[in-house]
């Protein structure tokens, strides 16, 4: 017994100081994958292909919650075992290259896989990163474990399957069911293996470097092709050539699914992301896919190609691509905008210092803003520092040394330092190492580069100044005047609506009641080109003139809004609230509203719902029932929404 323990402690003791990746090599995984969406199940057959490196007894694959059956090694019955999530190979005694190990595997995902409806069709995507793809498909949680994902993935006709890589070939199975055969060239890390099957269209383009791009959407979404992909072939050529390394994959594809849990994921070579992002000409202005689009599209080199080894390097993901993604906005609509979203985001880091939250750059455990925005800023402010040619040389090494392996902050930070001659401790510890931003420093480089920003920070209302009035009349740009009406909004007049969009919608959004003298003004803004600017002046102006509320709604009745249909919902209510507007149709009103709560429709659309239905008293049965089934949403925020309005609505406040 006490030999037992001491064996068991020193395989312990083995397990939690080395890799498995120091032993065996995992090259490829093919996979061959059912899905069964009625029982939301998925089995399988997995061939794992692996070199020794060094001496081992055993390897283990991370399989969460399944059944595992006919296990082979090199062709042969391999004695295995099942525990703690994972399947346990002995390989005693193997040779050192191409060895295999089969297997047929089932499983009931809890997450990383979803089968949800869309309408009545099914929609199923997966969310390997944070949620691991080892719940839907024998892999590996270890990032540092990269290896070449052949896919084949069967399902009923009628649907596209998507997946990482080529198609290179499409088999009819028995019944209603067809196959479709992915393969990649390169490896990749597991959580980056990406499904996605649905009723899509497809619009097809090639890069300038002759790269396939694939951009997928909802057959009944063909007039919001354009403007939801809109910039997509101008930034993929851009970044390529910004980069200096060509992009690394077969192909590109992107497409959009039902309620998804992020805005995107940089699946290698199929970004999947919410269909909220799929908006017409008046939704770009206001919410488009752009920013979204460029940083997915950066990932594919920074996170995909290149890989942080842990969470202490994750900016080296967010913040390559959050900063690449601003240099492809750059590109599309110019400098100003470059520098002053560099400049919100150092505000946004500064406010979370000073509210305690600030975190160094290495922290594991640091908040979005830091990796995302932070991480950018770095970048920015070393290729200030070094010059465009040491930092763009600098990257190029730095992909081309570590393509498709796994990095660390000193493998890139040292690139920089051979080329330009210079150390970076002392930039590393301000910028990376330290718990503080520092902003100071941040805004004067950009003050010193931007014309745009020097007057920006110039203007300032809060105090009264007589050249307020003369901002808005005047020469300062749109994000100025939208600064000053936030801060004075009295000093608006009829001359103030003559400005664009941007302008245009601060007045609808700071302007909550409507003076008499500006009514036809404001009027105006319900024919605007923006479904918030539609949305904030239909509230404002039904508030403001009570005795023209019908020509409000009468002239908004068929405007829908984004894919949440926040114009449609505030109208409704508005609808219901005005007694002697089309009074024989208040109970179909009503039932509309009551409608988009149903688990049919997506989450943003039926927590905006359950909201308007709370604030007017009337979540009735049916909008309980459909809280209680949000309950069970895959999306925690639509579940802890659910939750927290059920206690409210059964614990009123007294």
């Amino acid at each position: 017994m006490k030999k037992f323990l001491v064996l068991f402690c020193l395989f312990q003791v083995i397990c939690l100081s080395a890799q498995q990746t120091e032993y065996v090599d995992f090259t490829s995984l093919d996979a061959r994958v059912i899905l069964v969406p009625d029982s939301s199940r998925v089995s399988g057959k997995i061939s794992l292909f692996f070199d020794i490196l060094e001496p081992i007894d055993s390897v283990y694959i991370d399989a969460k919650n399944m059944i595992i059956r006919d296990v082979k090694l090199n062709d042969s019955q391999a004695d295995f075992s099942y525990h703690n999530n994972k399947l346990w190979v002995v390989i005693k005694d193997l040779k050192d290259k191409n060895n295999n190990i089969t297997f047929n595997y089932k499983s009931h995902p809890k997450k990383a896989l979803y089968f949800l409806k869309r309408k009545e069709d099914w929609n199923i995507w997966t969310q390997g990163q944070g949620k691991y793809t080892s719940n839907w498909l024998p892999s590996f949680d270890d990032v540092n474990e990269k290896l070449v994902f052949n896919i084949s993935v069967a399902f009923e006709h009628g649907y596209e399957l998507l997946s990482n890589g080529e198609l290179i070939y499409t088999e009819e199975r028995l019944g209603k069911y067809y196959m479709n055969t992915y393969t990649m060239s390169k490896p990749m890390s597991s959580y980056l293996v990406a499904l996605a099957i649905g009723k899509y269209d497809v619009k097809k383009e090639l890069s300038k470097s002759g790269v396939p791009i694939e951009l997928y959407y909802y057959p009944e979404d063909s007039a919001k092709v354009e403007s939801t992909y809109r910039y997509t072939k101008q930034m993929f050529d851009f970044l390529e050539e910004e980069i200096g390394f060509p992009y690394p994959w077969q192909n590109y594809k992107q497409v959009p699914v039902h309620d998804f849990l992020y805005a995107g994921m940089e699946n290698t070579s199929l970004t999947i992301f919410s269909d909220a992002f799929m908006v017409d000409d008046i939704g770009f202005n206001d919410k488009n896919y752009v920013n979204v689009n460029a940083h997915e599209l950066a990932h594919q080199w920074f996170g995909d190609l290149v890989t942080a080894t842990s969470g202490e390097h994750h900016w080296l993901q967010e913040g390559f691509a959050t900063y690449y993604a601003l240099l492809a906005e750059k590109e599309v609509f110019g400098e100003d905008c470059f520098y002053f979203k560099l400049y919100q985001n150092a505000q946004d880091l500064a406010r979370q210092d000073q509210a305690g939250n600030g975190t160094s750059l290495l922290n594991p455990k640091s908040s979005s803003l830091t990796f995302y925005q932070r991480g950018a800023w770095v970048l920015y402010a070393l290729r200030q520092y070094v010059g465009d040619v040491v930092f763009k040389k600098a990257v190029k090494v730095y992909l081309e040394k570590h393509q498709f392996s796994n990095v660390e902050t000193k493998d890139f930070i040292s690139e920089v330092e051979k080329l330009s001659g210079k150390s970076l401790q002392a930039f590393v510890k301000t910028w990376i190492a330290d718990k503080a931003f520092p902003f100071e420093a941040a805004v004067r480089t950009i003050y010193q580069q931007s014309e745009y920003i020097q007057e920006y920070t110039q203007v300032n209302c809060e105090a009264n100044s007589s050249k307020c009035a003369d901002y808005l009349k005047y020469y300062v740009s749109d994000d100025a005047k939208v600064k000053v009406i936030a801060q004075r909004p009295q000093l608006i007049n009829v001359t103030t609506f003559q400005n664009g969009l941007k302008v245009r919608q601060a007045i609808s959004t700071y302007l909550k009641y409507v003076p008499k003298n500006l009514k036809s003004e404001y009027e105006s803004l319900l024919d605007d080109k923006s479904y918030i600017t539609i949305e904030n002046a239909l509230y404002n102006l039904w508030t403001s003139f009570p005795t023209e509320r019908s020509k409000y709604l009468s002239k908004t009745r068929n405007i829908e809004g984004f894919s949440d249909k926040n114009v449609r919902l505030l109208w409704l209510v508005l609808h219901l609230n005005t007694p002697d507007y089309n009074s024989d149709a208040k109970s179909d009103i009503l039932a509309e509203l009551l409608d988009y709560t149903n688990d049919y429709h997506n989450a943003e659309l039926r927590m905006n719902a359950f909201r308007y239905l709370k604030l007017m008293n009337a979540c009735n049965d049916l909008c309980k029932s459909n809280l209680e089934l949000a309950k069970s949403h895959h999306n925690w925020r639509m579940t802890k929404f659910a939750k927290d309005m059920l206690n409210e609505l059964n614990n009123p406040k007294k």
